[in-house]
């Protein structure tokens, strides 16, 4: 019976297409919104879930992941699921070791330091093998949700990923990454061509899996300045975009929405909207308007709340979340955080932020 479950054919019919419509620029009756991180530790039967677990154990588990991406649907009107797993599972799949260290986070016990250790990535990577219990919960994930709301795959981008594999770890300067691009800018390359590949194999398996939508996260965009953006991740950026569409044109699968969310790359962003995706995420360090007036007419704009801004009251809250969709207008828009949302933010809070996007996007289209 669990092969029947876990079949990505005959899904339950979509109920709220709200996100989705958004994200193709179609007009919509309120603004949908859903939170990064929206599974996560600020949720108290998040922690009791993970408690026992390892945290790569339980990215490893299917039964877990839907569990946890089910979570805030059970508290929330969110327009939007997105698969709990992490973007670290890619260096994983190419034979690196990460571990989660407590208090320090992801931590690979032997990063990359020389050239040379390229040598020990797995050159071909077979998603399916590797990755394949992200698939599962992806298909087991979609069978659950009945149809309430679309589902979110996602993966890290090329140069976040080699930051980390470089670094070892979280980093505030990532200066033995960038060094890598100053110093060994072939090989530099080699590597990001090898991860956009295999997150190109991955992003097309999600989508045969089951997801509605896909979200790469370029979280450490901030990091390079304009010269290196153009050269060591906008191009990678720009072919999984393209990569991703044709092969879902090539495998008879549904072309799904794409979105790009480069963290802090301001100076990026009318290169982003030209990038192949459907959906430009923002970060809260941007003006809605001058996104918009940078982004031009032709993409739906994500963000861009301040998360911290979750710990004001909740009559600020509703205030903040006007002012933003004023900002943005209503329409190509889906509402979300500037980025994911911290551990000790009160899930009453992240209701009101939730409740606040869809009364005030009905009050501002229906005047």
């Amino acid at each position: 019976p669990l092969l029947f479950v876990c079949s990505p054919k005959g899904f339950p019919k979509l109920k709220n297409d709200t996100f989705l419509r958004a994200a193709r620029g179609e007009e919509t009756e309120y603004t949908p919104v859903w939170c990064m991180r929206q599974a996560g530790r600020y949720l108290p039967e998040f922690r009791e879930t993970r408690a026992a677990q390892d945290f790569f154990a339980t990215c490893r588990s299917p039964k877990l992941c839907c569990e946890l991406t089910l979570q805030p649907l059970r508290r929330f009107p969110l327009d939007a699921a997105i698969i709990f797993s992490d973007i670290l599972v890619v260096p994983q799949a190419l034979g690196m070791e990460v571990v989660m260290v407590p208090g320090k986070g992801p931590t690979f016990t032997e990063p990359l330091k020389e050239v040379e250790d390229l040598l020990k990535l797995r050159q071909k990577v077979d998603v399916t093998a590797e990755l394949g219990y992200v698939f599962q919960a992806i298909t087991l994930t979609r069978h659950s949700l009945e149809g309430r709301v679309p589902l979110i795959g996602f993966s890290g981008a090329p140069w976040t990923l080699m930051s980390y594999m470089v670094e070892g770890g979280g980093s505030t300067t990532m200066a033995k990454a960038k060094s890598w691009l100053y110093r060994h800018p072939e090989a530099s390359h080699r590597l990001l061509r090898l991860l956009a590949d295999v997150v190109t194999d991955y992003l097309v398996g999600q989508v045969a899996a089951g997801a509605q939508a896909l979200q790469l996260f370029e979280s450490h965009a901030g990091h390079l300045g304009p010269e290196q953006f153009q050269d060591f991740a906008l191009p990678y950026i720009r072919d999984i975009a393209q990569a991703v569409k044709s092969k879902l044109k090539e495998e008879a699968l549904p072309l799904v929405p794409m979105i790009i969310f480069a963290k802090d790359a301001h100076y990026a962003l009318r290169d982003l909207a030209h990038a192949g995706y459907e959906v430009v995420g923002l970060d809260w360090t941007i003006r809605p308007q001058e996104a918009r007036a940078q982004t031009g007419k032709d993409v739906t704009l994500q963000g861009n709340l301040d998360p911290c801004a979750l710990y004001a009251s909740k009559e600020k809250i509703g205030e903040l979340v006007k002012k933003m969709l004023e900002g943005f207008g209503t329409q190509c828009y889906i509402a979300n955080l500037g980025h994911g949302l911290y551990p000790d933010m009160s899930p009453e809070h992240v209701g009101a932020f939730v409740e606040a996007v869809h009364a005030h996007s009905r009050h501002i289209n229906k005047h």
